[in-house]
């Protein structure tokens, strides 16, 4: 902050848990609604990287915190670029950075196995039960058109840690999150090794299904119950990645009380106006977050071809 590489002072946001059954952790940050980096003119789900946009070469060198380097003698079937962590210079919440796989590559906002790797491993390396990640598709949110994962703090429990799901193939790979806001196809991991790299290998198919279908997205990755199992805190030592499949989205919304992506499909919700923040509900923030989902027709077929992928493994 010394430096002045930040866009605002983050401070303490002012939190609260919507009265109701789902949960919601509602917070105020004005300033990231005021000051944030206006998104780039992003028309496809597959857009190419262009360098002529603001792109991650382009940050100072205070930005970049430091790179995650994997030892060469560890074991992984996936080959991996260093990941710069970047501060995000209008933070939601403490701690907030950015995985950046090697800038100068040019990647466009597409997950990659490498990076999904990096984020999912960053959440077990965390000590902090809190440490989440993140990932915006293009036409999901996603302001900038070069390859990034979101990372932060948050000292709340969240309503997809913990909530129920139904199996969606009789191996138990793929389950459908129950009773939230925003249905979303559940991936789970208990730790490193053989378990982690097929569940990898699972998600980056998903997601370039979608892409390839023009399909915007969403991703979550948080320590959560296993499929099944209850949510005490003291059954969070897996990790669940969680995938929504949305309408897609350019650009930011006007006029409402916060915008839908990673963290708010996920429960923790943004708030940008004192006024919407003392005066939402969970009725209204529904609604909000119902607006950008799939139609039922739609969805129905995101999780027919996802069963499908799931089942090409046993082929």
């Amino acid at each position: 902050m010394e430096l002045g590489l930040f866009r605002y002072c983050l401070g303490e946001l002012q939190t609260q848990t919507l009265p109701g059954a789902v949960g919601f952790v509602a917070q105020l940050n004005v300033e990231r609604g005021v000051q944030r980096r206006s998104p780039q003119n992003i028309r496809s789900v597959r857009q190419a990287f262009d360098p002529e946009q603001f792109n991650f070469n382009q940050i100072r060198p205070g930005e970049v915190l430091f790179r995650l380097h994997r030892e060469a003698d560890l074991p992984s079937a996936l080959q991996q670029d260093d990941i710069l962590v970047v501060i995000n210079v209008s933070p939601l919440e403490w701690g907030h950075v950015l995985l950046v796989p090697e800038p100068t590559r040019g990647l466009p906002q597409r997950l990659l196995p490498g990076a999904l790797q990096a984020g999912v491993e960053a959440v077990l390396l965390s000590s902090h039960p809190g440490f989440r990640v993140g990932f915006n598709s293009l036409g999901g949110l996603a302001s900038v058109n070069h390859l990034h994962l979101h990372g932060y703090y948050l000292a709340h429990r969240l309503p997809v840690e913990g909530a129920p799901s139904k199996p969606l193939d009789p191996g138990g790979r793929l389950h459908l999150l129950q009773d939230l806001p925003a249905p979303g196809f559940l991936f789970y991991t208990s730790g490193p090794g053989p378990d982690l790299e097929a569940l990898i290998s699972r998600v980056c198919r998903a997601t370039d299904y979608l892409a390839d279908h023009e399909i915007a997205h969403n991703l979550f990755v948080t320590r959560g119950a296993p499929p099944g199992k209850t949510s005490s805190s003291s059954a969070l030592t897996g990790v669940r990645v969680i995938l929504w499949a949305r309408k897609s989205s350019f650009g930011i919304k006007e006029g409402e009380a916060f915008n839908v992506a990673l963290c708010e499909l996920a429960g923790h919700l943004p708030v940008k106006t004192s006024q919407d923040f003392s005066s939402l509900t969970e009725a209204a923030a529904l609604a909000v977050i119902r607006d950008c989902l799939l139609p039922p027709a739609q969805a129905g077929e995101v999780q027919a071809a996802l069963v499908a992928l799931i089942a090409k493994e046993e082929q």
